[in-house]
């Protein structure tokens, strides 16, 4: 197939077409680059008179006949759903196996006798999917179309125009199962998406990175990957924020603040306006003026749309004052007098351009208007600390936090409309604040959105408490909320340990459970952190896999130190987001949504203590806890968080 697509040449009927025509070709062939070390068929279902092999792409002979169906094709649902109890017409079900792109084994799972199911719905006793799930980590995260169960195909196969929210435990698959629903959405709906998009969102750079290659192993290359600050990105963030200024400016409040602020400008003029025109001076009153500017007001448009339609009406009332004097004006008579230079400073005068970052600014510098757009809405504490001290000397000085980036883009989009996409993937959509929700929100006005997360990892002090507020802030009030429960990759063993926090973090979750059981994935050391974790990253360093080890942002001078002593080469992780092959180093807060085989977590009591209450501390330890696959080591000189003890 790649190499009938290498082969076409692209002739259009002028230049442009042809590079369109050019770009297309490039793009498919892009869609058809694979890993050889990855197979392009994982399964096989045998039906009366027919088989049909399933894979990540659906492939061709030279014929044109299929050799292999996409995951996705309806025919192929029957791969993760046939069941003896209910076999969808399938007689059996083949499960292949393969190492680095070398066939290794097949598993046959006959169908056609009723019965009970001896594997159960998640098919967990199949060495197959038993050895995939348990296949050591190495790079970046990796798609999961030959293990999808039941329950996430019902998730990853929602209709287009349906918006559903994950609530997912540590192991679940969440994002894996978002990624594959926005691949089956663009497969599904590919002439709608390819107009609208498709954009996923994380929570930082490191996670993207790391889950960058699923879509494209998937054949999907046009779906957009981006942070909130990046997309929120009207000026650049040089400072963070203290927790209690956060506390308001992410407030949902802000948002009536911020539409007060901007519709503030309107200078209502007392002045006539008067438009010369031949021989003749066309004469608006200001009261007419007014009436006009009200009747936009009230039809709830953009400021930015409001400014341009009241030119447009300023020109219709001459217009209508030239027909009544007897003259037969036309549409290009109306547009002149729109532009004209007497209506433009009219325009200019009642209805000032705005600039979103200038009106930001403006309230965190100006006291005064700061009280009179915010009167009943903020407190006279919260203003105050609303004021950005000391004063910047102007706006290109101003130190912009990721919550003004939140403020701006509000309003930004009361100026003009922010395009919307045909279906947001957002991921962690616990830590987001309502007005970072909100951005996201304006990104998906149209569209619909599968929003991921759990709250029990929920670590910012501006976090959702109820996936049903975030729903609210998110314009998705609709959503059908799912919950997965089973975990897939974290041991038993490590989910027992670290569930001991959900009764003080997130009591109304109910405790996941996993498929896997690992004996000796466990393990709690005390001593001289120097000592253990020298000894520890000796250990699990020798195994097969990733080796994450986690501490404290405090600790990471300290324990990098203590690891270049002790002769263990190591990343760390940082900004950029890059994930070592081997062992990384993860600072606490940049750990969730990443995935190692082996992790090693240093100084608990650590962790806890560096977040800005007891409350969200114990739940970035609870996302520590949670990012091993095969075994995990808890390392401690002082005692543990009490629900650890």
């Amino acid at each position: 197939m790649r190499s009938a697509v290498a082969g076409l040449k692209a002739h259009g009927g002028d230049p442009v077409s042809t590079e369109y025509l050019k770009g297309a070709l490039f793009a498919r062939m892009r869609a058809l680059e694979d890993d050889p070390d990855v197979p392009l068929f994982f399964g096989r279902l045998d039906f009366d008179g027919e088989r049909l092999y399933v894979g990540r792409r659906h492939v061709t002979d030279t014929a044109g006949d299929p050799m292999v169906i996409d995951w996705r094709a309806r025919v192929a649902r029957a791969f993760y759903r046939a069941s003896r109890t209910d076999p969808m017409g399938v007689r059996s079900r083949r499960r292949f196996g393969f190492a680095r792109g070398t066939l290794t084994a097949y598993e046959d799972e006959d169908l056609s006798t009723p019965g009970r199911d001896v594997a159960g719905q998640d098919g967990v006793t199949s060495q197959i999917l038993t050895a995939e799930i348990e296949r050591p980590r190495a790079g970046p995260m990796r798609d999961i179309v030959a293990t999808i169960s039941p329950d996430q195909d019902d998730i990853v196969r929602a209709d287009l125009s349906m918006s559903l929210c994950v609530q997912g435990a540590p192991g679940t698959g969440k994002t894996a199962v978002g990624l594959h629903r926005a691949a089956f959405l663009l497969y599904a709906f590919r002439d709608q998406l390819s107009r609208q998009g498709v954009l996923v969102v994380g929570p930082n750079t490191s996670f993207l990175r790391y889950i960058a290659d699923v879509l494209p192993a998937l054949g999907e290359v046009d779906a957009s990957q981006s942070t909130v600050e990046q997309l929120t990105a009207h000026v650049p963030v040089r400072r963070t924020e203290l927790a209690r200024v956060a506390a308001i400016k992410s407030n949902a409040r802000m948002a009536d603040v911020v539409t007060a602020a901007c519709w503030a400008h309107l200078a209502p003029q007392s002045e006539a306006l008067v438009v010369p025109r031949g021989t003749r001076r066309w004469r608006i009153a200001a009261y007419e003026a007014s009436d006009i500017v009200d009747g936009l007001r009230g039809r709830q448009v953009r400021y930015g749309t409001g400014r341009t339609m009241f030119a447009q009406r300023l020109a219709h009332e001459i217009l209508v004052k030239m027909e009544v004097a007897g003259e037969s004006p036309d549409d290009r008579v109306q547009e002149t007098i729109a532009r004209s230079r007497p209506v433009r400073a009219y325009v200019d005068a009642w209805w000032p351009r705005l600039d979103a970052a200038k009106v930001v600014y403006r309230l965190l510098t100006d006291a005064e208007f700061l009280a009179s757009v915010s009167t009943g809405v903020l407190t006279d504490e919260e203003r105050r600390g609303l004021a950005l001290r000391p004063r910047p000397r102007s706006l290109r000085n101003a130190g912009w936090t990721i919550h003004d980036l939140a403020l701006i883009d509000e309003a930004a989009d009361l100026i003009a409309r922010t395009p919307s996409v045909g279906h947001v993937v957002l991921d962690e959509a616990q830590d987001l604040s309502p007005m970072m929700l909100r951005a996201v929100a304006r990104r998906c006005e149209t569209g619909s959105m599968t929003v991921l997360g759990d709250l029990a990892q929920a670590t910012t002090p501006w976090a959702s408490r109820s996936w049903g507020s975030a729903l609210r802030h998110l314009g998705k009030t609709d959503a059908h909320i799912e919950e997965l429960t089973q975990g897939f990759r974290v041991p038993q063993e490590i989910l027992a340990y670290a569930t001991r926090l959900l009764p003080r973090i997130a009591p109304d979750l109910e405790p996941p459970t996993s498929v896997r059981t690992s004996a000796g994935a466990m393990s709690v050391r005390r001593g001289a952190l120097a000592d253990t974790v020298e000894a520890a990253a000796h250990e699990l360093g020798q195994l097969p896999g990733t080796l994450g080890i986690i501490v404290s942002d405090r600790q990471v001078g300290v324990v990098t130190e203590t690891l270049v002593a002790a002769g263990v080469r190591h990343d760390v992780l940082g900004a950029d987001g890059a994930l070592a092959d081997d062992v990384t180093l993860v600072p606490a807060a940049l750990a969730k949504g990443l995935e190692f085989d082996h992790v090693i977590v240093v100084e608990p009591a650590a962790i806890v203590s560096g977040e800005p209450d007891e409350m969200t501390g114990l739940r970035r330890l609870y996302v520590c806890l949670t990012r091993a696959v095969t075994s995990l080591v808890v390392l401690h000189e002082t005692d543990l968080p009490e629900p650890l003890g």
